[in-house]
């Protein structure tokens, strides 16, 4: 990723502005800590044993599909996982990042992104990046049924060593390709997170924007970076020390005008970009508790459901009807569910059937014109198998 090292003390004299306060919910803790110091461990070992993960390489591949298939044992369905793929200038390679959506209740269209890349140079890069990687994956792997109120996109970059290509492709042919634009609320970057072998590794570094180009977005940036220090406080042991974002993945966004915050170890690993980028280098408590601590701020930025969550109300594969009220198209939200194939029926007050389709090969959206039906209150009903998804649907 990047260096630090000499700037800390400049970075100690400069605060954010004081005033904002969060506080603590323990539906929120009771999640972070399911938290599994096995998991990360395991997911260390396995990630080295891949190799060297370059471009171009098998290595790179087998990281990916060993990706892909951790967030299929999560529960995570083929829908919800894409393979953005790209090629660039100076190489043949073609290079994929990948991305699993989760799609919000409340504001399904406005996105926490929550990244890292998962390439290497010189060696297996099981610090950098490897340490983000797992955080991320144990983040998906407790929220996979968490209603949140905003979606949230997990995206494991390609590319971040050879000049942050991955994201860089993604801004310009996703987020800016999308119509309208994507609306992103946030994206937390991951990168370089497991601190060093043989020291006091009890503080994590909270980057946020300082970049003048462009600085509109600073003060939000700052404000987020806050608000994860809090998370940090509520839902870690760890310490905090402030620092500014550069040379890693959200820097693609930074430039793009979205609003940016990351984690990188405080305690800085002399072994990136080495053959000797070992786990046996690193700290993997430390790894363990960072990881909490970006699932805490995960769960923040993207508003869980505390209620349903103390209930254990979220039963439906994460299904949703938006936008609800709508007058003219209704989105229909897979969630996770396991089937591709489903018919969707609208039934009017007097239990009449109004509209029933039905579509294999679902993508994670499909739309259905509500166009020709008049206002009025509705049920929606997903039948796929034995499952059967019922919500009020408005349309005015």
């Amino acid at each position: 990723m990047k260096s630090k090292n000499i700037i800390f003390l400049v970075l100690s004299l400069i605060t954010l502005p004081n005033g904002y306060s969060q506080s603590f919910i323990q539906a929120y803790a009771d999640v972070v800590n399911q938290c599994s110091q096995s998991n990360i461990t395991t997911n260390l070992t396995q990630f080295e044993a891949l190799g060297v993960k370059r471009r171009g390489t098998t290595s790179l591949q087998n990281t990916l599909d060993w990706l892909k298939n951790k967030y299929s044992s999560y529960g995570y369905t083929a829908a919800q996982m894409e393979e953005d793929s790209y090629t660039y200038s100076g190489s043949s390679a073609v290079c994929k990042n990948l991305i699993v959506t989760k799609v919000g209740t409340t504001f399904p269209n406005i996105f926490v992104i929550v990244c890292g890349h998962y390439d290497s140079i010189s060696g297996t890069g099981t610090n950098d990046n490897g340490s983000g990687v797992v955080s991320i994956l144990e983040i998906a792997r407790l929220l996979q049924n968490v209603p949140t109120a905003y979606s949230i996109k997990f995206i494991n970059f390609s590319g971040e060593e050879d000049g942050l290509k991955g994201s860089q492709d993604f801004v310009a042919n996703v987020v800016n390709a999308t119509n309208p634009k994507m609306n992103i609320r946030l994206v937390f970057n991951l990168d370089e997170v497991g601190g060093v072998a043989g020291m006091v590794n009890n503080t994590i570094t909270c980057e946020r924007d300082t970049n003048n180009n462009p600085s509109s977005n600073n003060a939000a940036s700052a404000t987020m970076t806050n608000e994860l220090i809090n998370c940090v406080a509520l839902y870690s042991p760890l310490n905090t020390l402030l620092s500014f974002a550069y040379a890693s993945d959200y820097m693609s966004f930074q430039s793009n005008n979205e609003v940016i915050t990351g984690f990188f170890e405080t305690n800085e690993t002399t072994h990136k970009h080495t053959p000797t980028d070992f786990l046996a280098n690193m700290d993997p408590v430390y790894n363990y508790k960072v990881a909490k601590a970006a699932i805490g701020a995960t769960l923040h930025f993207a508003q869980a459901n505390a209620a349903a969550m103390a209930n254990d109300k979220f039963d439906d594969y994460g299904i949703s009807f938006f936008p609800n009220p709508t007058k003219d198209t209704l989105n229909i939200n897979l969630g996770s569910l396991p089937e591709s194939e489903y018919t969707f029926s609208i039934i009017d007050i007097n239990g009449k059937e109004v509209l029933n389709t039905s579509i294999k090969e679902a993508k994670l959206i499909e739309s259905v014109s509500v166009a020709t039906l008049a206002k009025g209150i509705y049920l929606g009903v997903l039948q796929s198998g034995s499952n059967r998804i019922t919500k009020k649907i408005v349309i005015e």
